[in-house]
């Protein structure tokens, strides 16, 4: 600070201000020019970054700016309070305090490179993902923000004297009363946890429970509780622990969706049966989103009450749920022009009464 009320000192000469009311003001100034300056610095970085082909240098730009900025207010506000021999043992306790602020923001670097690194690995120029993959990467990250931000702490509590080993072994004594007292708080936790490790679903994916009415998309899964977006807009949130106890089906990973379903013609079609199945077989075989690799079955199963029944059993090569009902829709269409130009008709429900009339009388 010496050095720099030297160098202001002719400022102070030239403007007739009291040296450290020159002091205040140039650091003041250095401060706000330092703030616009990195902020500008980073900028025009972050566009150079952008024509370049990799992308991670982006992710330094976008972890370092809000920190720097602040360790450059920390450095000026310190620098401040040495102006003032009032102030010098506010200053001294201060230096107790720097070891933390230094800790807190280097874990707040962490954290906005975790962040970035997660963001990019799932951003789209990277490609698709499945949802094991993005479950992988998010669980990855989150966990090791809450591994950055728990050493921290106890960094900070250790520059400030605080016993971490007795802490801990606190901890483990009182682990077992908090345990019964928060026993809800921390199944969900450890259900979170599971979620993160298992990797059942992640966020985006549709999910459903056949044990309970959860159905919908997957918004947001926190430390103790997960957000679905049910299907008529409305936000569901479920508890970690449930997910333990409940069967879960995951229809987002599905590889296929299948169409399966049952036609009747008439009785009176029945030499005309055949020749339907096999069309309609053809039909499949030679269809464009129908998947050949999957199972394929087209059979006469059935002779029901009025009608001969036969099935269609195939999967389209969408999972898409709007694109899956534009191709059934053409199937269903395909195979009723085939019975149409086989000379048949669909059958429909029919009752067949059998009058018997009375003899005539005698006469």
């Amino acid at each position: 600070m010496e050095s720099f009320l030297t160098l202001v000192a002719p400022l102070s000469d030239a403007t007739g201000l009291p040296m450290v009311t020159t002091a205040l003001l140039s650091l003041i100034a250095l401060g706000v020019s330092g703030h616009f300056g990195i902020r500008y610095a980073v900028k025009r970085l972050t566009a150079v970054a952008d024509t370049t082909a990799t992308r991670w240098d982006d992710v330094v730009f976008y972890s370092i700016s809000p920190p720097i900025q602040w360790a450059m207010w920390i450095a000026i506000i310190y620098g401040l309070l040495s102006l003032f021999e009032e102030a010098q043992g506010l200053r001294n306790a201060l230096v107790h305090v720097a070891d933390a602020g230094l800790i807190l923001l280097v874990g707040w670097l962490l954290h906005r490179v975790s962040t970035g690194v997660e963001n990019e690995l799932l951003s789209e120029h990277r490609g698709p993902r499945n949802s094991d993959d993005r479950a992988t990467i998010s669980a990855v990250a989150r966990l090791a923000r809450i591994t950055v931000w728990v050493l921290s702490l106890l960094m900070v509590l250790q520059s400030q004297g605080v016993s971490v080993s007795g802490l801990l072994a606190f901890g483990g004594v009182g682990g077992i009363a908090v345990g019964f007292a928060a026993k809800d708080l921390l199944a969900n936790f450890l259900g979170g946890l599971s979620i993160y490790l298992d990797r059942p679903f992640a966020v985006g994916d549709w999910i459903r429970s056949p044990d309970r009415q959860i159905e919908g998309t997957v918004e947001d899964i926190g430390l103790r509780m997960t957000r679905i977006r049910t299907f008529d807009q409305r936000p569901l949130y479920v508890p970690n622990s449930t997910f333990s106890s409940v069967s879960l089906e995951n229809p987002s990973r599905m590889t296929n969706r299948r169409i399966y379903e049952t036609i009747g013609v008439r009785y009176e079609d029945a030499s005309r049966v055949a020749a339907i199945v096999k069309d309609v077989m053809a039909m499949f075989r030679s269809h464009d989103d129908i998947a050949q690799d999957r199972t394929l079955i087209v059979n006469f199963n059935h002779m029901g009450p009025s009608s001969l029944d036969f099935f269609v059993y195939a999967f389209t090569k969408t999972t898409n749920w709007v694109e899956y009902h534009a191709i059934k829709e053409d199937v269903l269409l395909r195979i009723l022009a085939i019975v149409e130009d086989n000379g048949a008709e669909i059958a429909f429900p029919t009752h067949t009464i059998h009058q018997v009339l009375p003899e005539p009388a005698d006469t």
